[in-house]
């Protein structure tokens, strides 16, 4: 059974930046497609960006592309989720995930999720 535990959440102004991270432990990482939903309550979860095994291939939301950036390392088992130019739309419980591919993540394990808050 993989866990994953996400950290980097909190509350920032708009404008500013936080850098969310993922560490996966329990199998091996870095054969597995790994990505960042964000949920907020009345809504169904979204597919924030996603990237694959070898970092080759990403996903992005268009509400966040030239915004955020995600990235691995495969040697630390972790996942990140840089969050730059923040909105207050942006507000959210995200969470990792962790999936055979890009398009069969959602099936996949989750984190427990962080909550990141963008004032106005």
């Amino acid at each position: 059974q993989v866990q994953l535990v996400e950290s980097g959440g909190g509350l920032v102004q708009a404008g500013g930046s936080l850098r969310l991270s993922c560490a996966a432990s329990g199998r091996t990482f870095s054969t597995y497609a790994m990505g960042w939903f964000r949920q907020v309550p009345g809504k169904e979860r979204e597919l924030v960006s996603a990237i694959s095994w070898s970092g080759s291939s990403t996903y992005y939301a268009d509400s966040v592309k030239g915004r955020f950036t995600i990235s691995r390392d495969n040697a630390k088992n972790t996942v990140y989720l840089q969050m730059n130019s923040l909105k207050p739309e942006d507000t959210a419980v995200y969470y990792c995930a962790l999936g055979a591919s890009i398009a069969t993540i959602a099936q996949g394990s989750w984190g427990q999720g962080t909550q990141v808050t963008v004032s106005s």
